[in-house]
């Protein structure tokens, strides 16, 4: 397959939701010697990017997000290594902690955001779910993140994402480090009421929101 015709199908790969397909490629790609990096900027990516629009434009829908989402990871899971044997790395956009706040376990509309995050150049470090406050504080000093983004489903568990919120400002960390808060039941009327920085309504709005904060961190 030539060159463009493999990115071409990389980028196909994602727009199917097709994981088996996107790590075969990806392999092909190892095997004939494209650079890791190409193979995901000038393949991937743009299917990530396609997939993107369209369901902003409501033209795809969850499903077909969260198996798009599930195809680049698969790619970038084969690609990864073999860019960390070249000593080569993609432009991290910003250090990222995800969590479910404790008293939570809703998992899913986390999970895709750090897999839409992860796929747009972001390093995610992805907590899991009935995370307790001074965990993900101390997450955020450890790696010096730049984005911190909470989740939270219930109403009465939304009130833990407040006490993240005066817990990083307490810790020293902001205004560096950005919040962005998620969940159903969220609105920008909470965001501004807990002092956070911003939410996206849905994985790719988040990305966006997630671009804006690190670009204008102080």
């Amino acid at each position: 397959m030539e060159r463009d015709e493999l990115f071409d199908a990389m980028g196909r790969s994602i727009i199917d939701g097709d994981a088996e397909v996107a790590a075969s490629l990806a392999e092909e790609a190892i095997a004939a010697g494209v650079e890791p990096l190409a193979a995901i900027n000038q393949g991937y990516v743009p299917g990530i990017n396609v997939i993107g629009e369209e369901f902003s434009c409501e033209r795809v829908f969850l499903p077909q997000l969260v198996l798009a989402g599930e195809a680049m990871k698969a790619a970038i899971g084969v690609l990864e290594p073999e860019m960390t044997k070249a000593g080569s790395s993609r432009e991290i956009e910003g250090r990222v902690v995800l969590a479910t706040v404790a008293g939570d376990i809703h998992d899913i509309g986390k999970t895709l955001v750090g897999t839409m995050l992860a796929a747009h150049g972001f390093e995610v470090f992805d907590l899991g779910v009935d995370v307790p406050t001074a965990t993900i504080v101390a997450k955020v000093q450890e790696v010096d993140a730049d984005l911190v983004g909470v989740s939270a489903l219930l109403t009465t568990t939304m009130l833990v994402q407040k006490e993240v919120v005066a817990a990083l400002d307490a810790s020293g960390l902001r205004p560096r480090v950005k919040i962005m808060v998620g969940g159903a039941a969220v609105t920008p009327e909470w965001v501004d009421q807990i002092g956070a920085d911003g939410f996206g309504q849905d994985a790719i709005a988040a990305v966006a929101m997630a671009r804006d904060l690190v670009g204008a961190r102080v």
